[in-house]
């Protein structure tokens, strides 16, 4: 007779089951409603989250990583198992990738899906498509295979499948790289300097550090490491004019800035209101009195037109197909299509175009994409290029040997997250003749 001191066995495993399916159906409720991929994914988790506040702070970072772990893996997974709901990519990914065994997942298997379930790992892995093996759209990968081989394409997929380290960049004019890194890791991070960024900081993992007091007081600053590595291309001086034409929430308004040492006259242009509220809270955080957010109708406001030919430099960080940031949004990979590239295009060039008429003679212009499809990057250069011969390239492993940073991929900067640990991006320095009317 069990003791009236001790809970019956029974019990305590139907409460651990019962815990169990919660926690999985939680996720797959999540996944389902990301799936239709209409809306960004992490705007979605943030809504399910929202909606769902009871969840523990453990469930949702099972949640989150789960759900953007399927999509990271999702191509490969549907491919192997034939996974068309999203209980079954749930237990496909759980399985194959994670190595949860199927008693584990039993909560959600039932009778539907035991049978299918048995044999998630008997298909074999041989003659997969590369695309499968990438896990990157087909269009794309034929894309990509017309200046890559196979065996860089599948290296550029395999690391797009890994999530991105936390970069941060240090606010030069409030704080020194060596002594934060030192703060960081008495508080616990495993930091290092970020390979090329003179001012960046890696850490491994995703801590959260929206009330650390050196985020607080604006020491510092979440910006991937290309991202940082772009506005050294433009390298802004004190007492210039200079233009972030596409600032959006202004991380790389925030480095020029600083750049600048808080002097000058440094304008954010963006067309979205919502993101250039983001930039108040952190500009007040940053220090900076030099930054002068503009609400633009379109690249031909009047705004613009009113510094034609007066700016020094001028950053063009071009509304993309973001494929350079899939390791951070890889539902990307269903939100962007073959068609929606030439529609990019068109509108980089114009955008391009806009802004390049603020450049003074003698002034600098970069272009710059979080993208590695040659269309949006050297394609855009090309043709601008062609119709501008006021503009020529400034070969950026030269500029960034100026700026003591020692990083050549040529006379493009081209970054992968294979090669250089950060995300994708591009950029041309362009440069326009001194002579020019």
């Amino acid at each position: 007779m069990p003791s009236p001191l001790r809970k019956p066995r029974t019990k305590k495993l139907a409460v651990q089951s019962n815990a169990a399916f919660a926690h999985l159906a939680a996720a797959e409720a999540a996944l389902a409603r990301v799936l239709p991929m209409t809306q960004p994914a992490d705007a979605v988790l943030h809504s399910f989250f929202r909606a769902h506040a009871d969840l523990g702070q453990r469930d949702r970072q099972f949640i989150a990583e789960t759900v953007f772990g399927i999509l990271r893996r999702r191509i490969g997974i549907e491919y192997h198992t034939g996974a068309d709901t999203p209980r079954r990519l749930l237990l496909a990914y759980l399985n194959r990738v994670q190595g949860m065994s199927l008693r584990q997942l039993e909560p959600l298997l039932g009778n539907d899906n035991a049978q299918w379930a048995a044999g998630l790992k008997a298909r074999p892995d041989a003659d997969t498509p590369l695309h499968v093996k990438a896990e990157l759209p087909e269009w794309l990968v034929a894309m990509l295979a017309a200046d890559m081989p196979e065996d860089e394409i599948l290296a550029l997929g395999r690391a797009m499948q890994q999530p991105a380290p936390l970069d941060l960049r240090v606010n030069a004019l409030t704080g020194d790289r060596d002594k934060i890194m030192q703060q960081l890791t008495i508080e616990g991070l495993n930091v290092k300097p970020t390979p090329h960024a003179p001012l960046g900081i890696r850490i491994e993992g995703n801590p959260a550090l929206g009330r650390n007091p050196l985020f607080t007081s604006g020491r510092i600053e979440v910006q991937d490491e290309g991202s940082q590595l772009l506005c050294y291309l433009l390298a802004p001086k004190r007492r210039e004019m200079v233009v972030d034409f596409c600032a959006g929430a202004g991380g790389k308004t925030l480095a020029l800035g600083a750049l600048m040492q808080s002097q000058g006259r440094l304008y954010a242009f963006d067309i979205s209101d919502s993101r250039l509220n983001k930039l108040k809270p952190r500009l007040k955080r940053s220090g900076l009195s030099n930054v002068h957010p503009q609400l633009l109708v379109n690249e031909n406001d009047i705004k613009v037109k009113r510094l034609a030919g007066k700016i020094d430099r001028v950053l063009v960080d071009a509304p993309c197909s973001g494929f350079g940031t899939l390791r951070r949004n890889p539902d990307l990979k269903w939100r962007q299509n073959e068609a929606g590239i030439a529609e990019l295009t068109a509108k980089q060039g114009r955008i391009l175009t806009a802004a390049a008429a603020l450049v003074k003679p003698g002034g600098r212009l970069v272009y710059a994409t979080c993208s590695f499809v040659r269309a949006e990057n050297q394609g855009v250069v090309a043709t601008f290029l062609a119709a501008h011969p006021q503009f020529q390239l400034l070969p950026a492993n030269q500029v960034l040997a100026q700026q003591h940073i020692a990083l050549d991929t040529g006379e493009y900067l081209q970054l992968y997250p294979h090669r250089q640990g950060c995300d994708g991006f591009f950029a041309a320095v362009l440069v326009r003749s001194a002579a020019a009317p």
